[in-house]
């Protein structure tokens, strides 16, 4: 009884172990990447679509078993991953599918299939019928290789030629043509690392010339394909023109260039050369406006699958490159081709057409652009102009600014650091932003009391001297103002720029009324222009919560934020019988105004308006009587906007602001300009402001 039940127990065992070793194998087949379900009963038909399946995913390994063992004698593993790697990503194949698979011929252990292929390439889509020959064996089918397997004409010989013709990117363009963004000729600084005498100390000269690091330099001098006599390029500088130098006066940034130039040149081993890149004629006086570009990362590959870009294109990184960055970049033409032997064109595959990227022509004038740029650049502030009429914007100014041809040369480290720790924030773009009016926005709210029926022009509001509170529930909170006059009506209100009337006409109009009427013409709504602008708001919350927020708000503080160029549209209305003009961008050939808000004031609303604004900059009182000018007439207002912690506080900053505009119809160059200075306090105040708007305004109609 023991003997059999030992008997019993050595059979159980054996079982086990022969079913673990079949487990094992189960596993190990699947572990080596042969796949289980390839039996000698599977389908020559199965088989194909499986090795096709696995070309997209760079299985190549997996491919090779699947390969007839007679043909591996001719070709090694390296060689076979080679070989198909190289075409099938060189050509960048996606989208493999086959179809129309029928049997072709059959015999004792061979089958032919043929069937239709279809695949996406960097070149577009090829089609094309093939056959494939399949060998039965004990592990099931296996491909009889051939290199036609890849194309139907490619031969072991033969050879995959992918060439591309590179899309010219478009250049961005003024209002007059003039280029503001395009092909340009900067110098290229590059070493032959077998002519450096004294290496070491060489590179360090260089490096300190360069503003760069010795580790930068090292680096490439130590790559890979760097020889003796390499040109090796270590950074790209602005070009010195020779037409610049021979100014009667040069500018002092050309000399120090090229003294850097020549110094650079003195050293054994350095050589400059001209190389072509992607230039911004104003340089800081339109970076924010028209940004600039970058070479594409990995990143971007991956965000941007099947745009047509490869590892050497650039994309607009911020401003009109990134906006109208598909209709800058063009398209590339590519061609895929099979070559024999020799060299020769065999057969072409795929074929696109290179389609150069469109110019895009902007509204702005140059000109005035850098005219805005050159008053207001050591200030932190922003300008917008506008035609009142048409809504084209002639200028976009952030200040300060930074050059933008630096991210195409190469922006250093170091150079990266100092601008974004720069307390004065070059790299923000303040003309996208909202902020405190103050007194700019005076006009408005007349015109909102005007349209309510809330306020009458004519009536007087009285002399309250240079301070007022409603009552006492205000406690010690006073509207101040800074001039007395009689008498207290709308005209002479916005001529003496009164707090004080306005925040009664705040009070009078009520809070829902001054609300609507802002949601009316713009508030807590995305602006219609090509770039975005940050909303225009009147209250941190959704509403005008208190009697003083309402009566600060009359006069452009509170919690009033607003952007420039919405402002702009706004004030456009007082020109266009109370309609606001849409602001736009691109241009056009026949500019005519498009409406943004219909009726945002009546016509006999701005007529009144105007009267104030007008008497601003011509009235000897005028709060922008600086800007006063003999053959044209002008109107607008000023404003500074006071940001208190309290309202004892006395370190606060001071906005200050200047709106101005020509105020004919008749005028050759109507114009609306606004800028706007975050601190003015011991400056001169928003009189600082009007002053750099009169001599922008001055060369402006000399042109």
């Amino acid at each position: 009884m023991k003997r059999r039940r030992k008997k019993q127990n050595i059979q159980k065992s054996y079982a086990c172990k022969i079913f673990g070793l079949i487990v094992a194998i189960t596993v190990i087949a699947v572990s080596g990447g042969v796949l289980l379900k390839r039996t000698i009963t599977e389908s020559p038909e199965d088989t194909l679509v499986e090795y096709m399946n696995h070309i997209e995913k760079k299985e190549y390994e997996v491919m090779y078993t699947m390969i007839d063992s007679d043909e591996k004698v001719y070709l090694t593993k390296e060689e076979y991953i080679q070989r198909n790697s190289k075409i099938y990503e060189g050509i960048e194949v996606s989208d493999i599918k086959i179809s129309h698979i029928a049997v072709k011929e059959k015999k004792a252990d061979t089958v032919t299939l043929s069937y239709e292929t279809s695949c996406n390439t960097i070149a577009g889509t090829i089609q094309f019928d093939n056959m494939a020959e399949l060998k039965k064996t004990k592990q099931g089918y296996k491909l009889v290789w051939q290199d036609s397997l890849i194309f139907p004409d490619l031969e072991s010989d033969d050879k995959i030629s992918v060439t591309t013709s590179k899309a010219e990117r478009g250049e961005i363009l003024d209002r007059d043509g003039k280029m503001l963004a395009g092909k340009g000729v900067a110098t290229s600084v590059g070493i032959i690392p077998g002519k450096l005498e004294d290496r070491n100390v060489s590179i360090e000269k260089i490096a300190e010339l360069l503003e760069i690091d010795v580790e930068t330099i090292n680096n490439k001098l130590t790559a890979k394909w760097v020889k003796e006599d390499s040109f090796v390029p270590i950074e790209t500088i602005p070009k010195v023109e020779e037409i610049d130098l021979m100014k009667i006066q040069p500018e002092e940034k050309t000399l120090e260039e090229q003294d850097c130039q020549n110094k650079l040149l003195e050293i054994p081993g350095v050589m400059l050369s001209d190389v072509e890149v992607r230039t911004y004629e104003l340089g800081e006086a339109a970076a924010h406006l028209i940004g600039y570009v970058q070479s594409v990362t990995a990143e971007d590959l991956e965000n941007h699958p099947g745009e047509g870009y490869s590892a050497e294109s650039v994309i607009g990184r911020s401003g009109v490159e990134k906006l109208y960055e598909k209709q800058l970049k063009g398209k590339d033409g590519c061609d895929i081709k099979i070559l024999d032997s020799d060299g020769e064109v065999k057969e072409v595959l795929a074929s696109i057409f290179k389609e150069d990227g469109m110019d895009i022509r902007l509204t702005i004038d140059s000109d005035l652009q850098k005219s805005l740029y050159e008053q207001f650049k050591e200030d932190p502030g922003c300008s917008v102009a506008m035609n009142p009429y048409t809504g084209e914007v002639l200028a976009l100014v952030s200040t300060p600014s930074y050059d933008n041809n630096e991210f195409i040369w190469g922006l250093s480290s170091e150079k990266w650091t100092s601008l974004n720790e720069d307390e004065k924030k070059p790299l923000y773009n303040r003309f996208r932003q909202v902020w405190c009016p103050g007194s700019t926005f005076k006009p408005v709210v007349a015109g909102i009391g005007l349209k309510t029926g809330s306020i009458d022009p004519k009536e007087d509001f009285g002399n309250e001297g240079l301070a007022w509170q409603k009552d006492s529930s205000w406690g010690s909170y006073q509207v101040t103002t800074l001039h007395e006059y009689e008498p207290v009506i709308m005209k002479n209100a916005i001529i003496y720029s009164d707090n004080i009337y306005f925040a009664k006409a705040a009070l009078k109009i009520g809070s829902e009324n001054f609300m609507n009427t802002l949601n009316e013409i713009g508030f807590n709504q995305n602006m219609p222009f090509e770039i975005a602008m940050q909303e225009s708001t009147y209250s941190n919350t959704d509403k005008i919560e208190t009697e003083i927020q309402l009566a600060d708000s009359g006069y452009g503080q509170g919690q009033i934020l607003v952007n420039p160029l919405h402002l702009a549209s706004i004030y456009t209305s007082f020109l266009n019988e109370g309609n606001m003009i849409k602001p736009y961008l691109k241009y056009k050939e026949e500019a005519s105004g498009e409406t943004w808000i219909e009726n945002a004031f009546s016509k006999e609303n701005v007529e009144e308006i105007m009267q104030g604004v007008e008497g601003v900059v011509n009235d000897p009182e005028g709060t922008g009587y600086a800007a006063h000018r003999d053959d044209i007439l002008l109107a607008g207002k000023t404003g500074t906007a006071e940001l208190k912690a309290t309202k004892e506080d006395t370190s606060g900053k001071e906005i200050g602001w200047f709106s101005v505009f020509t105020a004919d119809k008749s005028v050759d160059k109507p114009i609306l300009l606004i800028s706007m200075v975050e601190n003015v306090k011991g400056i001169g105040g928003s009189g600082y402001v009007v002053k750099k708007g009169a001599t922008v305004l001055e060369e402006y109609f000399e042109k």
